[in-house]
């Protein structure tokens, strides 16, 4: 017996985060963010999520976060911070992160970009935090320069582009499985109070 095309159920849609309109990462999926301020993404990101947030960072790394800036976006108590003294595990601590399911964004700030094996376990690890876990989690690797990590799902770069005081970013989303690459000015307005930012203004470019 076979089954018509059009008699076929469409896939469910997969839940995505939501930056701005237009604008999302797929959850239970693993992306890179690069560009000089790929950390900057990170926190917005984690500004629009709920609960802790496990930041993945190797034990040598001398530019780690300042609480201060880290304030501008998000609490900083609710950073989990995970400092491993050896390189094979930054790429362990995020896949076990993400399997357990426990913490909506998992970053992992690493020296280098990985090769597709550890990515696509990373996914499978995401996919059965979603299934097994108490949240559907994101991971997101922070890579230096521009990055090229194997198999991800989205690939972005951000870089400053503040004018006076207000802090401003041009962010590009250089690759992804289902959306064509695009960019957009990025601003955010200053807030004085970590539980009361406003809202981030996103305008594409067309340059």
């Amino acid at each position: 017996m076979t089954t018509h095309l059009l008699s076929r159920r469409s896939a469910p849609a997969r839940p995505e985060l939501q930056l701005h309109s237009g604008l999302t990462l797929a959850l239970a999926r693993v992306h890179e963010a690069c560009g000089a301020a790929r950390r900057s993404f990170a926190l917005w990101l984690a500004s629009r999520t709920q609960g802790p947030v496990l930041w993945i960072a190797p034990a040598w790394q001398a530019d780690m976060l300042n609480p201060d800036g880290v304030f501008a976006f998000i609490d900083p108590a609710r950073l989990l911070f995970v400092s491993p003294t050896r390189a094979e595990d930054l790429l362990w601590a995020a896949e076990e992160s993400l399997r357990a399911g426990a913490v909506a964004l998992v970053v992992a700030d690493l020296p280098g970009a990985p090769g597709l094996t550890a990515v696509r376990r990373m996914h499978l690890a995401a996919e059965t935090g979603a299934a097994e876990g108490a949240r559907t989690p994101l991971g997101l690797l922070l890579t230096p320069g521009d990055g090229g990590a194997q198999g991800i799902e989205t690939r972005w770069h951000m870089a400053p582009a503040h004018t006076g005081s207000v802090p401003r970013w041009r962010l590009a989303r250089r690759r992804a499985r289902s959306q064509p690459p695009q960019d957009w000015i990025v601003t955010r307005p200053c807030a004085t109070d970590a539980d009361d930012h406003p809202g981030w203004s996103v305008t594409p470019t067309t340059d």
